[in-house]
């Protein structure tokens, strides 16, 4: 579904890769997990999914076809059929949990609607279902500030499904949030991944949230791959190669 071929990210101002002459593909139904320590290149890395980080070096395709590096609409078309989750949420804290998710169908509408915020009927039909698929159906009036951190994350993931993507990326996205909270944001992942056969790709530090619930383990280092496997094979000695300086 998607591959990259020798790709490169170096920053302005700097003299290292922060990713360095990287080739992989993942495929539709794949849950995977990026691991690395900060600064690792695991922001870098999910952002080049969407052209939120721009490559220095190396091609990505998408379903076979080449994505052309300057073709802006080429982009555009790619990111409305990616959801992203931040890490900080990036939500609007004095609007609604509803015109929040509403925001994510931006990217599907004119300037001009999305400007005088006018939506259609069956525009709110879907982003109040989505709403409540991720549990917040009796919060849709409530603005977000008011909001704890794991329920200001449950409307980042309905603002990314209302995108209705084949892409599910996240940038640590429960970082933010306390331990417990965050098996369950993973466990409504995992549920909205097998439900829609999203291509689900996800940042995270918690080993043993990874090793439960990916199907896969890519492990970055001084941003390069040094690990690409199923989690039941990522052990102690690749944990240390991981981790460790």
């Amino acid at each position: 579904m998607i591959e990259m071929k020798d790709i490169s990210v170096r920053y302005p101002g700097t003299h290292t890769d922060a990713l360095s002459e990287i080739s992989i593909s993942f495929q539709q139904g794949e849950f995977v997990c990026i691991l690395g320590k900060s600064g690792a290149g695991k922001s870098t890395f999910v952002r080049c999914f969407n052209g939120l980080q721009k490559l220095t070096h190396g091609e990505i395709y998408l379903k076979g076809n080449p994505v052309s590096p300057s073709n802006d609409e080429e982009w555009r078309t790619i990111r409305r059929k990616t959801g992203m989750i931040f890490q900080h949420f990036n939500l609007i804290p004095r609007l609604s949990v509803l015109q929040n998710v509403l925001t994510g169908m931006f990217g599907y509408r004119s300037s001009f609607k999305n400007l005088i915020g006018w939506f259609t009927t069956q525009e709110k039909e879907l982003a109040k279902r989505v709403i409540a698929d991720v549990g917040l159906a009796a919060m849709e009036h409530r603005r977000v500030e008011n909001l704890s951190g794991g329920q200001k994350q449950r409307v980042g993931i309905a603002r990314a499904l209302v995108q209705q993507p084949e892409i599910l990326i996240g940038d640590e996205p429960v970082a933010s949030i306390d331990p417990g909270t965050a098996e369950h944001i993973f466990n409504m992942l995992q549920d909205i991944h097998r439900r829609l056969r999203l291509l689900t790709i996800i940042n995270v530090h918690d080993i043993d949230l990874a090793k439960r619930y990916a199907t896969r383990i890519v492990a970055l280092k001084e941003g390069k791959v040094i690990f690409d496997g199923h989690p039941g094979d990522f052990t102690n000695e690749e944990y240390y190669a991981t981790y460790q300086s």
